[in-house]
């Protein structure tokens, strides 16, 4: 399964389990982004990121660069809550 496939999947299971004025308010959230024109200044697919620094768990701050010096990097987002 591709990741487009898998993509399509979580997005069906999650359609099933969100209450429907939620997944409305959420559409139109969506919609009224991709309106706003925020998509002509996202990154795309094979984009260099800009260098960037976290805070890692522990609090301590963390650079790409440094992390790029150690070889490839990574970047997951996690929109939610534990």
């Amino acid at each position: 399964m591709n990741l487009c496939e898998k993509l399509n999947e979580i997005r069906a299971g999650a359609v099933k389990q969100i209450p429907p004025d939620t997944l409305a308010t959420m559409n139109r959230a969506t919609a009224d982004l991709r309106a706003s024109g925020i998509l002509d200044k996202v990154i795309k697919t094979g984009d260099a990121l800009p260098p960037f620094e976290l805070t890692n768990m522990r609090g301590l701050a963390v650079s790409s660069a440094h992390l790029l010096a150690k070889g490839g990097v990574v970047l997951t987002v996690f929109r939610g809550h534990w």
